[in-house]
């Protein structure tokens, strides 16, 4: 009777379980591997690792927050958490190197971490959205809460862009340049460098002085290898000269707009542009919302102006606009121009992650990688692509977000539990 009434009780509570496999389930429920295992595994998919080389049906683990290992027929068992990839592409987590993830500060900053879902993106660079004054907020209260990895450019205008839609540097008083240069200094863990805005509505009557403010700070910051990301939409003057100021290493991001005074001038490339790629000049799509022109960038890459890197320039305004410049959109759009997947890819993890120059591990899946990991859908069905002046180039595929994981926890199911990061 009393080994009867033992069973009862055991079984009332759960115990009856061997121990082994109770410390086992309770492993698996806070998302952690027994002795041997895996935190997590993502089965089956179709790995696409540039930075490797890799193109291939595999499987990948994850331990501690960090790639284990990538190789076919994991044991499933040795999975504290799993999630079925068969049918679709794993990449590592994509790199937007031009984005606005500063909100609260700027009429147009987006919360990063919202984006995952629509973007897979795991690290944003935060372009212009904070200058000198604002730069401290966005470090504390902005990169350092977000389960986001974030890098950012400082502004040549010390207010950054809490003025959009005013224009930041049609009064030249706000490009201090000591203050710009020590602030960069001083944060040149996630700073990259300087970004200045150069087109007539942001500047006015002050031309190109500041891009030239912009450079100035950058070197004067003491930062080795310290860049300046420079926008160009209907850019004041003469082009040439503007484009003649960047140095190898400096960003040309909307390279392909159609806004005005651009780098496709009737029909031809102009010559300071394609000598601006021949001496290092990093080429940047920052498709945004009035950026990414079909008719500028087909000839311009014709002519020899191929993109670097590919970036969203996503904010409240584009990322609202009729040609939805999410990250994975504008690869889409590039597949359609004649780029093949591993190309984009690259484009959009490995390249950029190199320009960061701040991880020798990001947007790769090397081992002891951080686990930044995207999942697609790579959808073959006629679709329609628009840009940002009203043209359209039908396509066939599509890459499509399906879960996004950050430093080996997932946006979403399977949840670890307790959940931290």
């Amino acid at each position: 009777m009393n080994k009867i009434r033992r069973r009862l009780l055991q079984s009332s509570i759960g115990l009856a379980l061997p121990a082994s496999a109770f410390q086992n389930s309770a492993f698996a429920q806070q998302g952690l591997a027994a002795p041997g295992g895996y935190d997590l595994v993502i089965f089956g998919g179709r790995v696409i690792d540039p930075s490797q080389n890799i193109d291939k049906i595999a499987d990948i683990a994850i331990k501690n927050g960090r790639i284990a290992v990538i190789q076919t027929g994991i044991d499933p068992t040795k999975a504290a958490q799993k999630i079925d990839a068969n049918g679709k592409i794993v990449t590592p987590g994509l790199v937007d190197l031009h984005a606005h993830v500063y909100p609260q500060a700027s009429a147009i900053g987006l919360p990063a971490d919202e984006l995952a879902q629509f973007t897979a993106t795991t690290t944003f660079v935060s372009a212009g959205d904070a200058g000198a004054n604002n730069f401290s907020a966005f470090k504390h209260y902005i990169q350092a809460q977000a389960r986001s990895r974030m890098y950012a450019f400082i502004h040549i205008s010390s207010i950054g862009l809490a003025g959009f839609p005013v224009g930041e540097m049609k009064n030249m008083e706000y490009a201090n340049v000591d203050l710009a240069a020590r602030v960069l200094n001083e944060n040149a863990d996630i700073a990259l460098g300087m970004k200045v805005r150069e087109s007539l509505d942001v500047v006015g009557e002050n031309g190109i002085e500041p891009l030239r403010k912009a450079r100035e700070a950058a070197e004067r910051s003491g930062v080795k290898g310290a860049r300046v990301m420079c926008h160009i939409g209907n850019a004041p003057g003469e082009l040439s000269k503007l484009l003649d100021l960047l140095r190898p290493g400096d960003i040309l991001t909307h390279a392909y707009s159609g806004a005005g005074n651009n780098t496709v001038q009737n029909g031809r490339l102009i010559a300071a542009a394609l000598e601006a790629k021949k001496r290092g000049v990093i080429i940047d799509v920052g498709h945004g919302g009035g950026s990414f022109d079909f008719t500028v960038a087909e000839p311009a890459m014709q002519q020899g102006l191929m993109p670097d890197t590919i970036s969203s320039d996503l904010h409240a305004y584009s990322g609202n606009s009729p040609s939805i410049p999410y990250l994975p959109n504008v690869m889409s759009k590039f597949l359609t121009l004649g780029f093949n997947l591993n190309q984009v890819i690259a484009m959009a993890t490995n390249r950029p992650a190199e320009i960061i120059n701040r991880d020798p591990l990001l947007g790769t899946l090397k081992p002891q990688a951080s686990a930044d990991v995207a999942i697609f859908n790579y959808v073959e069905k006629p679709v329609t692509w628009l840009d940002t002046r009203g043209n359209t180039r039908a396509g066939l595929y599509s890459l499509e977000p399906v879960q996004t994981i950050r430093a080996g926890r997932p946006f979403g199911r399977p949840f670890p539990s307790p959940f931290s990061y």
